[in-house]
């Protein structure tokens, strides 16, 4: 029996080179033993294979069982693969045979074997390694002679990462993989596949079948089918079902499918349409060249002030001690919660000054030099400042650009009433 022949026996459509690799690996380990793991994505028809390997191995005339592991509780799991004695647990009335035991020189299937909890497994792999099991609630060993093959659309690479299925029973398990590939790599497959449902939902609800224009079909080929070949029989019976035209447009097509992912194409996407999508590696080099762009409208300002200190006399050239004495007030108003903390400009020491009532608002930068009388020039400026204010703080300390604890500290330094 070739391949053209197990298609039409099972009911595949499509000439795609890796559906023809998985068929013919399937052909060729029926007639063995061997555990069969089959991968893809979900509805990618992984439920074909094993029934494929049962019809073509000695055991086509045992009992073949296909069981969806994730559809079972985690609590019953158990005794439905192994079955259970009278009284093991709460509602457990009478003896029950699992699904090994029913299956004995058959073979059973076990769909979404990712989703088994860890105890489970452990009890699958004895299996697989002796072909003896317990049911739960006795101490009785029981044997079988089944052939297991798993299925899973989970990366189980990442599942054995993460603890979620052990190592040593995927080995058991994958001793011969098959791989399903999606229905976006079959696109040679896709109108093919559509023509079949098409044809098969018109026998089944007695009408004229539907047909594609050519916009259409390059829409169905360019979707990407999340779902795969099951989304495209949901789609087919939909529109067979739902328009009362037989020729389908891209317009009438365009409004069955998801907006999640319209098309496999590639796309170039604007910056602005991405805005929202930004990884957090984008957000962080974004964060980083604001910052950068802050610290040079920073320069930019503190020049403007410096030049506009030296053009009104209000700071002479250069003194040390006054550096520093600014430096302890800055440190003050570091200590404080509500200040806002001081960003350095330069590598020689550069201060910003920072208004308490606006935290964004930069009122002054300003850089001093030695100055013979900085005392009493620093005096002066607070005399000033409270005079013209009306002995008002606040405004007094906006005005000199400091904060209103700085201030009130200057005032009983320099004992001004």
């Amino acid at each position: 029996m070739d391949i053209q022949q197990i298609k039409q026996r099972f009911g595949i459509i499509g000439n795609n080179p890796s559906l023809n690799r998985a068929i013919d690996i399937a052909m060729q380990v029926a007639p063995t033993d061997i555990s069969v793991l089959i991968s893809g994505e979900s509805g990618t028809g992984k439920e074909t294979m094993p029934q494929i390997i049962h019809q073509l191995s000695a055991r086509k005339h045992g009992s073949y069982i296909a069981v969806n592991c994730g559809a079972i509780p985690e609590g019953t799991i158990d005794s439905e693969l192994f079955g259970h004695e009278k009284g093991a647990f709460t509602g457990a009335h009478e003896s029950r045979k699992g699904y090994f035991e029913v299956a004995d020189g058959g073979t059973i299937f076990l769909d979404e074997v990712g989703e088994l909890p860890l105890q489970t497994q452990v009890r699958l792999l004895r299996v697989l390694e002796t072909g003896e099991f317990i049911r739960v609630g006795s101490s009785k060993m029981i044997k079988t002679d089944v052939r297991i093959i798993a299925a899973s659309n989970v990366d189980m690479s990442k599942a054995i990462q993460q603890n979620k299925f052990r190592e040593d029973l995927f080995y058991r398990l994958c001793s011969v993989p098959i791989s399903l590939p999606p229905l976006r790599e079959r696109k040679e497959d896709i109108q093919l596949l559509f023509r079949k449902f098409a044809v098969d939902f018109a026998e089944k609800y007695r009408m004229p079948s539907i047909r594609l224009d050519e916009e259409a079909k390059s829409l169905l080929e360019n979707y990407a089918w999340p779902g795969n070949i099951r989304q495209l029989k949901n789609i087919t019976e939909q529109l067979s079902v739902i328009e009362e035209g037989r020729t389908i447009t891209r317009q009438i097509l365009n409004k069955y499918l998801p907006e999640i992912s319209k098309s496999n194409l590639p796309a170039l996407v604007s910056q602005k349409e991405s805005s929202g999508d930004f990884t957090e590696r984008e957000i962080l080099y974004k964060v980083l060249f604001e910052m950068r762009q802050d610290v040079s409208d920073l320069k930019s300002i503190v020049l403007e002030l410096m030049q506009n200190r030296a053009t009104n006399g209000q700071v002479s050239s250069s003194n040390p001690k006054a550096i520093k004495r600014l430096y302890e007030d800055f440190e003050a108003e570091e200590e404080s919660p509500e200040t806002p903390a001081v960003i350095p400009t330069e590598s020689k020491p550069a201060y910003n000054i920072i208004r308490r009532d606006s935290p964004d608002h930069i009122d002054e930068h300003e850089e001093v030099e030695e100055s013979l009388s900085i005392e009493d020039s620093e005096r002066e400026l607070i005399q000033r400042a409270l005079k013209k204010h009306n002995s008002r703080r606040k405004q007094a300390a906006r005005e000199l650009g400091i904060s209103e604890r700085t201030l009130y500290r200057k005032i009983k330094e320099y004992d001004l009433r």
